[in-house]
């Protein structure tokens, strides 16, 4: 037990020091982890990405072979988007980032996959709770796998503040049930039980998707055609205009930083250096594969791109390396927008949540509570705004390339 506990805080430590996801630190401490734990024949194969992580696993489960980098790739790949919201009820601030094609639209792009990878599949909505509940026990109870979308604080495994009730959450699993509740997939590696009301609930809060269940029936699958298209998207899509939905979201970003005019400009929402450690922390959640979402997924694209070249006899090792450098430009972001000289304590323990919640099956309450508390302390606290310039540079470099590297995949794609 001691071994345990000590391999852990090795494990929690490595993923606050480097951003690293759990499985990664745990590889580079320990080596590869045996075979998948299995839940009344459910294999819990773990994940990088939640939308990825949920189809891959729910068609490996079905018999197919796939890895998750060839169904992120297939779904359109890479995305770009930034957004700073400003929350008057407790006074803070919170950077959302996109870096999933379609990354605002979760259903659409669950669908889009599925359908790209010739994979049949049903999805159903309702208002109604009672209806809602009634249709995902006939699903689970019939053996058949579903992807939900639970609002994270409703949902209560992440142990979120009720600040953040309403905001929203990413595609889980929900593969059986029994007398004491629903059993979810969200890449952990360890059974995941939730009570049957708390499930209702938390795919009930969220109006744009409330009450969604896609129901996916795993085949022989399309994977060449499917990865070809997912490229030729990837390609399309970040080479649009767009300052909201695409690569150009990153320069806007670089200059936002900068602006002190905007209405969203960092100088003026930031002027009294208030709230800028909440931004900080959620830009470094986004960014690193430590968060809730899988981080800037470029490392996860170029793995794709090897398999695609694998697959389709496509030049693309080149490009391949080129993203996992740009993966290391954004860890280069993540840690200048919160070193952990200043903010370890509150590193640790969001390395600690995703740790406790992928090995245990629960995010530690203890580490939530004082993640929370601490957060509060720190965005009222007065912060150096110095750190801007260096933000906005390492952002125009991302912008450039990431446009060259988009730019010659298209060039490969279309030769």
């Amino acid at each position: 037990m001691t071994d345990k506990k000590q391999l852990k805080a090795r494990i929690r430590a490595r993923m606050a020091k480097t951003g690293e996801s759990y499985t990664t630190a745990r590889r580079h401490l320990v080596g590869a982890q045996d075979g998948p734990a299995v839940d009344g024949g459910w294999r819990l194969n773990g994940g990088r990405h939640p939308d990825s992580a949920a189809i891959t696993n729910i068609l490996r489960n079905g018999g197919a072979e796939v890895s998750e980098p060839l169904v992120f790739v297939a779904g359109g790949g890479l995305g770009a988007g930034y957004i700073l919201w400003e929350f008057k009820h407790d006074d803070s601030r919170h950077v959302t980032l996109g870096f999933r094609n379609q990354w605002q639209y979760p259903q659409r792009w669950l669908e889009k996959t599925l359908t790209r990878l010739g994979v049949k599949h049903d999805a159903h909505t309702t208002g109604g709770a009672k209806a809602a509940s009634q249709r995902l026990t006939a699903e689970l109870d019939a053996g058949r796998a579903c992807v939900i979308m639970p609002d994270r604080y409703q949902i209560g495994y992440w142990n979120a503040p009720a600040s953040l009730d309403g905001y929203g959450g990413h595609p889980v699993i929900a593969y059986r049930r029994d007398e004491t509740g629903v059993f979810l997939d969200d890449r952990n590696l360890a059974p995941l039980r939730v009570p049957q009301e708390k499930v209702d609930a938390a795919r009930a809060r969220v109006g744009s998707y409330k009450n969604m269940l896609v129901v996916p029936y795993p085949g022989e699958l399309t994977l060449p055609e499917a990865v070809r298209d997912g490229l030729r998207d990837c390609a399309e899509h970040l080479s649009l205009p767009s300052d909201s939905f695409s690569l150009p979201a990153w320069r806007k970003w670089s200059r936002t930083i900068l602006d002190g005019k905007a209405a969203k400009g960092w100088p003026k929402v930031f002027a009294d250096g208030r709230g800028l450690a909440g931004a900080m922390l959620s830009t470094w959640e986004g960014i690193e594969p430590v968060g809730q979402d899988g981080g800037n997924l470029r490392d996860l694209f170029a793995d794709g791109l090897d398999e695609a070249a694998a697959i389709l006899g496509f030049p693309l090792g080149e490009l391949a390396t080129e993203f996992r450098r740009i993966h290391g430009l954004w860890h280069g972001l993540a840690e200048a927008a919160l070193p952990d000289s200043e903010y370890g304590r509150l590193r640790e323990l969001t390395a600690e949540i995703r740790e406790s919640l992928i090995a245990e099956g629960a995010a530690s309450p203890d580490a939530s509570r004082e993640l929370w508390e601490l957060r509060a302390a720190a965005d009222k606290a007065v912060v150096d705004l110095d750190r801007f310039a260096d933000l906005s540079e390492r952002l125009a470099n991302i912008f450039e390339a990431e446009t060259a590297a988009i730019a010659r995949l298209r060039s490969v794609i279309t030769a």
